[in-house]
């Protein structure tokens, strides 16, 4: 039955619920630079979606519309435009108060609420992410900008005081750090992308934001709500091929902040390309193939649920995914039972449809590179051992389980990022421990267990290992409020609402020997409002 759902995955457009439908292609034909939306008749980028619809020709991808493709100059441009409203730290945006700041990044959540329903359609069409799922992003990039917003009160909260030490006076504040390069992922191309741009701002940083590869078309309807809630300048887009426009912005030198998320190659190569790399901050969410390991005393029930939604919510495409599971000899057989059992009642279709799991893949070469890796872990040894795993149907893979997998397959190492789920079994727990000491990877690890002294003995070196250890549930992100890093090749930085504001500030101080003079001069200034940096107020 699951072989005949997966031919006929791809619906007619006549199916399709009136409310879902993207009948008309969006054409990008501007962008925003320097405060305006400025029109674009050069090269453009076409997008199509990884839905097909059913025709009289057969089966047609859905085209979505296009972007501006502009080229090194314009990136330059929009480059010069940043650095120009940073001013060296005198431009309006960095010199005004937070309140201020914080009155602009509102005024941007109640126009970018506005556009909901347009960016959760895109959102489906682009990536094809389920309904409900992009609904959830929305929201939850609104939640995160309205937490961050309240994370940067209680800071500056905190710090509308002075110090007294050593007969010294200070006022201890953060300040921005200057021009700030941010680049998205396509996974989450609204959420993950938001929580590195937005804190950047807030701050008093200006951007330079280029949107991810697959995933841009989402971003135009915020741009205009972008435009008439920032001063000038203080954010431009980059639209483009990566290899064309990033590099000149990285030489020129004038770039402070890289804050990325994808791959550790390409940071690498960007960090390199920096003249003065002493001076360039890095804030970076990259690979990560995070294990769950499961003991010979867990729940299978429990851990097979949650291992199906650590390796298979948004078909696996997330760095917090579960990559690689071990699993302990004595249950192997039976938590592969229940695994696949769990698996099988996962429903597969359109982001529209009510409840569904298994959506086709943006990647246009992830089901060719997918296949590569079961074919790899097949010629060594393993097994496909749930039914109808690893079919695939244009732009749809159905999961494969894969069963032993063993160190000399690509799946044991490689991060996968799709509905592949490697199984490996172990009998001593330093199997699985060996491989997360010598992974490039370090993010976080799962453990399935009922016995708290082992659990405990285990906790204690992985936490020198990966930045979370999650005890009987999924990896994950959240709650936002939590830190997000990585150790080895995973992260660079500490990401939470709170972290992500010291990460694009540093902390600043002016300072005065405790005298009468002194005293007269910092009263004057904090009385009469002189400084928007010097100040006692408080913010409510």
């Amino acid at each position: 039955m699951t072989s005949e759902k997966i031919k006929e995955i791809f619906p007619e457009a006549s199916s399709i619920p009136e409310k879902f439908k993207f009948s008309t292609p969006l054409h990008q034909s501007d962008y925003l630079f320097d405060g305006k939306m400025v029109k674009w008749d050069g090269k453009r980028q076409e997008v199509f979606s990884p839905i097909y619809l059913k025709s009289d020709k057969g089966l047609e991808q859905v085209l979505l519309g296009s972007y501006p493709l502009v080229g090194e100059n314009e990136s330059m441009q929009a480059l010069d435009s940043a650095v120009k409203a940073f001013d060296n730290g005198k431009g309006e945006w960095p010199t005004m108060t937070v309140e201020e700041r914080i009155n602009c990044m509102e005024t941007f959540t109640r126009k970018m609420i506005e556009k909901k329903d347009q960016v959760v359609n895109l959102l489906m069409w682009e990536i094809g992410k389920s309904y409900k799922d992009s609904i959830k992003e929305f929201d939850r990039t609104v939640e995160y900008i309205n937490d961050t917003i309240d994370a940067y009160k209680d800071l500056d909260r905190d710090n509308s005081r002075f110090l007294i030490d050593a007969g010294i006076v200070a006022q201890v504040r953060r300040a921005p750090l200057g021009v700030v390069l941010c680049m998205g992922p396509f996974n989450y191309p609204l959420n993950e992308t938001y929580t590195t741009l937005i804190p950047a701002l807030l701050t008093g940083n200006t951007v330079l934001f280029k949107p991810p590869k697959h995933g841009t078309l989402l971003h135009y309807p915020l741009l205009e709500a972008f435009a008439t809630s920032f001063p000038k300048g203080v954010i431009n887009t980059i639209y483009g091929r990566g290899e064309t426009v990033v590099p000149p912005l990285m030489t020129s030198g004038k770039i402070n902040v890289l804050t990325l998320i994808g791959s550790s190659r390409v940071a690498d190569k960007l960090k390199k390309l920096h003249p003065k790399v002493n001076r360039l901050r890095a804030i970076l969410g990259l690979d990560a193939k995070n294990a769950a390991i499961v003991l010979d005393n867990a729940d299978i029930t429990l851990a097979a649920k949650e291992c199906i939604l650590g390796s298979l919510s948004f078909n696996g495409q997330r760095c917090t995914a579960l990559k690689i599971l071990f699993v302990h000899k004595s249950i192997v057989d039976t938590f592969i039972s229940k695994f696949n059992e769990e698996l099988a009642a996962l429903k597969i279709g359109m982001p529209w449809d009510d409840n569904v799991n298994l959506t086709p893949l943006p990647e246009p070469n992830k089901p060719k590179y997918l296949k590569e890796c079961i074919d790899d872990a097949i010629s060594k040894g393993a097994k496909v051992v749930n039914p109808n795993g690893g079919e695939n149907n244009l732009s749809f893979v159905y999961p494969a389980v894969l069963y032993p997998v063993t160190k000399d397959m690509k799946l044991y190492r490689e991060e996968q990022f799709g509905p592949v789920i490697p199984i490996v079994p172990f009998e001593s727990i330093e199997e699985p421990i060996n491989y997360l000491i010598e992974s490039d990877h370090g993010q976080q690890v799962s453990l399935f267990g009922s016995n708290p002294d082992q659990l405990a003995d285990l906790i204690d070196p992985l936490v020198n290992q990966v930045c979370r250890v999650n005890i009987n549930c999924q990896c994950q992100r959240g709650p936002d409020s939590f830190p997000f890093t990585g150790r080895k090749d995973s992260a660079e930085g500490t990401l939470s609402v709170t972290d992500a504001i010291r990460s694009f500030t540093i902390r600043t101080m002016v300072a005065a020997k405790e005298s009468p003079d002194s005293t007269r001069i910092l009263n004057q200034i904090v009385n009469e409002h002189k400084s928007k940096f010097l100040s006692t107020k408080f913010i409510f």
